[in-house]
């Protein structure tokens, strides 16, 4: 054997190898329970494989315009008072139908450029236009509100990502559901405990922390009572417990700012803990920038009253005693151990811009997925059989080469997946038996090739040569095609989709390394072991 295939053959036993290493890493036992225990550790299996639970959420993309319009109409009102204009209201006259419409009135028409000034100028996004007695009107701009209602469901979308990675879930799909609006699709394999995985994944989580009005108020009329039967335009009225204040379980309602001193944007960690009674609560850290705000928001309310407010229910109600800068507890209640740590982590992934709803919620069973696992490889293997055997009764000889390299193929394409991560679902499975035809079809064009050569009465050193020479390029064409196909199913295709055509790109990767080089290096040992002249089996 010449140096230059002796160097060949190790490239391709060490490529066998590593990708070895890629299906199986290090295996505890080399029993074939062994072997499989330590394959489905590094392969992992899809949702119609393994099993688990598939979910379509609504994102209620409202939820975060009404935040946005909230906010701006504070804006108009801190600008409005800042620059000495008169207003009687700043209002929105329907929150539920139309939540980015903010009504001014009484603003004279001498104040005309100055309101014009501040919208323009602190709230681009807003169109204004006026109404009858000085009355103005604010409405999003439609691109705006576009915009915003896709950044609700992208921003969602990472949210709900960042708390299912932090459960452990392996290869997760979270991605937007093209077949609705504002649709999420989650599929979750494996999940053991999909009601907790529900709860995390729906709840807000949004953290604010306000300034307590009154309260706490056993009903909503009783705290309309308190306040003459009208409350506040700078004020709401939010559920919460009595458990912080009168030792009770009952549900109450406060009285709280309408407007946040901090919010969950300005947390930078929270963890677990307990509290100074040894119950479990959750301790939370702001920035910088939070901290400044909310020591100056303590400052100015000194033995006022502040409300920790978590998805729109008042969690405790605390006496401001001095003033606090950048760190907090939530506590209260009988929150658990589990609880504690869900929360903290909710927290540290962030609040959902707006909440969301489970439209369609199934479950796939692992029973399920065994019988497709079980037929699958069946069709795979009878599918490789038959291949492997047609290919040595036709091209006897070479048929071996053909089915050395289908092999290879295979444990290559596995490798892959196992050092990439990739899922494997069952069209994935069909995207291997489709990478072992692809693979057959580029033996043949080679061995036909070859025959033809050797009809001519080429040698069969420079039939071989010529054979690989000329449908190399064919082989390449083929492949390439349908690599760029498989990626665009990959771009815009859902999970199924997407899994078929990661085993397919890989595949076919795989194929022209084995097609083409691996059997072109058999090829020329058998040929350096032949006399001059010898034919060649084919």
């Amino acid at each position: 054997m010449n140096k230059n295939l002796l160097y060949k053959s190790v490239l391709i036993i060490g490529t066998l190898i590593v990708f070895l290493y890629g299906i199986f890493g290090i295996p505890k036992s080399f029993s074939g329970q062994g072997l499989l225990s330590a394959m489905t550790e590094r392969i992992h299996l899809g949702l119609d494989l393994r099993g688990g639970t598939h979910l379509i959420l609504q994102v209620q993309v409202n939820d975060a315009v009404k935040v946005d319009s909230d906010n701006a109409a504070e804006v108009l009102k801190e600008q409005l008072n800042k620059r000495k204009i008169a207003f009687s209201e700043v209002s929105k006259p329907d929150p539920d139908n139309n939540p980015d419409h903010i009504a001014i009135k009484g603003v004279p028409a001498s104040s005309r450029g100055d309101l014009m000034s501040i919208v323009n100028e602190r709230l681009p996004e807003y169109e204004i236009t006026s109404g009858a007695n000085d009355s103005w009107n604010l409405a999003m701009k439609p691109q705006a509100l576009a915009d915003l209602k896709n950044r609700a469901v992208t921003q969602a979308i990472e949210t709900i990502r960042n708390r299912i990675d932090a459960l452990g879930v392996s290869e997760p799909t979270i991605q937007e559901h093209g077949l609705g609006q504002y649709q999420i699709l989650v599929q979750l394999p494996g999940v053991d405990d999909p009601a907790r995985v529900k709860d995390i994944m729906q709840s807000t989580a949004m953290l604010e922390i306000k300034q307590s009005l009154g309260g706490p108020y056993p009903s909503e009329q009783a705290a309309l009572q308190d306040k003459g039967g009208i409350l506040p335009p700078d004020a709401i009225l939010l559920p919460g417990s009595n458990m912080a204040r009168a030792g009770d379980e009952g549900q109450a309602w406060y009285l709280v700012s309408r407007v946040s001193a901090v919010s969950g944007k300005d947390l930078r960690d929270a963890q677990p803990s307990r509290d100074q009674n040894g119950q479990p609560s959750v301790s939370f850290t702001l920035t910088g920038e939070g901290g400044q705000r909310f020591y100056n928001f303590t400052t100015a309310h000194v033995n006022d009253s502040l409300a920790v407010v978590l998805d729109n229910k008042v969690q405790e109600v605390a006496n401001i005693k001095e003033p606090i800068r950048d760190r907090g507890e939530i506590s209260g209640g009988r929150m658990s151990e589990q609880a504690s740590k869900d929360l903290s982590m909710i927290l540290r992934s962030g609040a959902l811009p707006a909440g969301v709803k489970y439209l369609e919620e199934r479950t796939v069973g692992p029973s399920l997925g065994a019988d497709s696992i079980h037929a699958g490889v069946r069709a795979a293997v009878i599918g490789m059989l038959a291949v492997l055997v047609f290919m040595l009764v036709y091209y006897r000889g070479a048929g071996v080469n053909a089915d050395v390299a289908l092999i290879l193929n295979l444990i290559i394409l596995l490798g892959f997946m196992g050092y990439f991560g990739a899922v494997l679902t069952l069209p994935g499975i069909a995207g291997v038996i489709l990478t072992v035809g692809m693979g057959v079809d580029s033996n043949v064009l080679i061995f036909e090739r070859i025959r033809e050569e050797l009809r001519n009465g080429k040698t069969p050193p420079s039939a071989v040569d010529q054979g690989f020479s000329h449908a190399w390029i064919t082989i390449v064409d083929t492949h390439v095609t349908t690599i760029v196909s498989a990626a665009i199913l990959f771009i815009f295709g859902t999970g199924p989709v997407r899994g078929f055509a990661t085993t397919l790109t890989f595949g076919l990767l795989a194929n022209l390394f084995t097609a083409v080089f691996v059997s072109r290096v058999i090829f020329d040992y058998l040929l350096s072991r032949k006399q001059r002249g010898e034919a060649l089996s084919i």
